[in-house]
C-alpha cells in the first residue's frame, strides 16, 4: 500500500547557507524537492550564488511562488520582470535576480531544490 509522504519546511532535510541566502529543502518522494529560499536585502544572484555554482548566469529552471518581499529577474536576453507577494512564475534557465527594497524575499520553489546553490559540474 502506498503511504502519504508529508514534510514541513520548518524541519528541512537540508539547509544551504550562502551569502545573504538561506535555502531550506524538503525531499518529497524520490523525484521532488521543494525549496524555501530566503534572500536578504542586498542579495543578488550574480554576487551571492554565482561564486559557488560557477556559471555565468543562473542555469536552474524555477517554478516558484513569492511569499513575501520583492525580486527582479533579468533574463540573459535582457527581458526583465518583477515579482511580489502572491506572484507565481515559470522562470527558464539563463537569468540573474536581485532583491528589491529592504525586506527579505521569501520564495517557494517546486523545481530547483535538488541543485540550487550547489557547485555545477
Amino acid at each position: 500500500m502506498e503511504t502519504i509522504d508529508i514534510k514541513n519546511l520548518t524541519h528541512p532535510d537540508e539547509i544551504r547557507t550562502l551569502p545573504k541566502s538561506k535555502i531550506e529543502v524538503v525531499d518529497i518522494g524520490s523525484a521532488v524537492c521543494i525549496m524555501r529560499a530566503t534572500f536578504q536585502p542586498g542579495w543578488k544572484w550574480s554576487e551571492c550564488i554565482k561564486p559557488t555554482v560557477g556559471t555565468e548566469s543562473c542555469q536552474a529552471a524555477h517554478i516558484n511562488y513569492v511569499v513575501s518581499g520583492r525580486i527582479k529577474i533579468r533574463m540573459d536576453d535582457g527581458q526583465e520582470k518583477e515579482m511580489g507577494p502572491g506572484d507565481a512564475a515559470d522562470i527558464p534557465p539563463g537569468h540573474d535576480a536581485w532583491v528589491i527594497g529592504d525586506e527579505p524575499c521569501v520564495m517557494i520553489d517546486f523545481t530547483a531544490g535538488k541543485l540550487y546553490g550547489k557547485k555545477q559540474k
